[in-house]
């Protein structure tokens, strides 16, 4: 495994990180545990969740998954790096009561208490905002981030889903009002088919001394090689990925896509994965196995080297926006 600092922190983090968001809806107790010991055997040490994760009538389940595991000893707690979010109305479905989400003071307080109660953990590595809060002012939600720092409770604090001017305005106010050191990740949806955050979240990111975590690295499997798995196993993409095929202009894509990494011998999620690790300002793409060979399949990437040949050709078929201001300027 290779490891890289957290943004502008003294954090060190592998440049793969282990997706939970499986653990309880697709994935059932043994075999999340299962995984997440073969990822820390591998050494991936940074472990990503929320508190919403489990979803439904099962909010918090994902989370208590890992807290049990945390409990099995064996220092596992301490050589994960851990990151959870917060954001999401943990009350039952159809039963949510004022406060109970967002990013208010009082829901952080009840928030963060409640994801250490499930985690069996005493902290949060990086504490992370799974989407902007328009109706709180960053001065409140930094004020209630300054007293869970001091009480041990959080270290580091990400955000998720940004925008570029909100992860500016974020940072402004902590150094200038605070006088801390504010957001130290972003995770953005970010892949080869889906590349507008290159147009003002990454730059901003990078501004500010951010690490980028991509999500959804491989768009919901469109880049995992849908359409050999088609042809060669029956198996039918669905979803997102499913959706997006529909599109013939995006079938026609997808297929040049596999087309030339099976001309260079590459497996599409592997090469997908490998051209994140490239990219400016990325600290390492979010991979979220169901299975353990899923888990090994992605670990693969990060020993994969894509050559000069192969970057240029994937530019040419997923386009980026080019540089910012030029992309939109002119």
């Amino acid at each position: 495994m290779k490891y890289t600092q957290l943004g502008r922190t003294g954090l060190k983090v592998s440049r793969l990180v282990l997706g939970t968001m499986n653990f309880g809806p697709q994935t059932d107790e043994a075999d999340s545990h299962a995984i997440m010991d073969a990822a820390l055997d591998s050494g991936i040490n940074y472990f990503d969740t929320a508190n919403v994760y489990g979803w439904g009538e099962n909010k918090g389940r994902t989370e208590e998954i890992i807290g049990n595991w945390f409990a099995k000893g064996g220092e596992r707690r301490d050589k994960v790096v851990l990151a959870t979010k917060v954001y999401g109305n943990m009350a039952a479905d159809g039963d949510a009561w004022p406060n109970h989400d967002k990013l208010s003071a009082l829901n952080i307080r009840r928030a963060v208490d409640a994801s250490l109660k499930r985690l069996q953990t005493d902290y949060i590595d990086v504490y992370q905002f799974h989407h902007i809060d328009r109706a709180t002012p960053f001065e409140e939600i930094w004020q209630a981030i300054d007293v869970l720092v001091q009480q041990g409770k959080i270290l580091y604090v990400g955000s998720s889903n940004f925008p570029g001017y909100k992860i500016a305005q974020a940072n402004e106010i902590a150094a200038r009002r605070h006088g801390t050191i504010g957001l130290v990740s972003e995770q953005c949806l970010y892949n080869l088919a889906e590349r507008r955050a290159e147009m003002e979240v990454i730059p901003a990111a990078q501004e500010y001394g951010l690490g980028v975590i991509p999500w959804s690295p491989l768009q919901g499997g469109l880049l995992g090689g849908v359409i050999k798995k088609e042809v060669q196993g029956g198996r039918r993409a669905s979803g997102r990925a499913a959706d997006s095929l529909a599109n013939a202009s995006v079938r026609a894509q997808i297929q040049a896509y596999e087309d030339l990494l099976d001309k260079h011998g590459l497996e599409p999620g592997e090469a997908a994965l490998a051209w994140l690790l490239t990219r400016p300002g990325v600290t390492g793409p979010i991979v979220g196995p169901r299975t353990a060979e899923q888990l090994e399949s992605a670990l693969r990437a990060v020993e994969l080297e894509l050559s000069e040949e192969v970057l240029e050709e994937l530019d040419e078929i997923f386009p980026g926006p080019g540089p910012s201001p030029e992309a939109f300027a002119w």
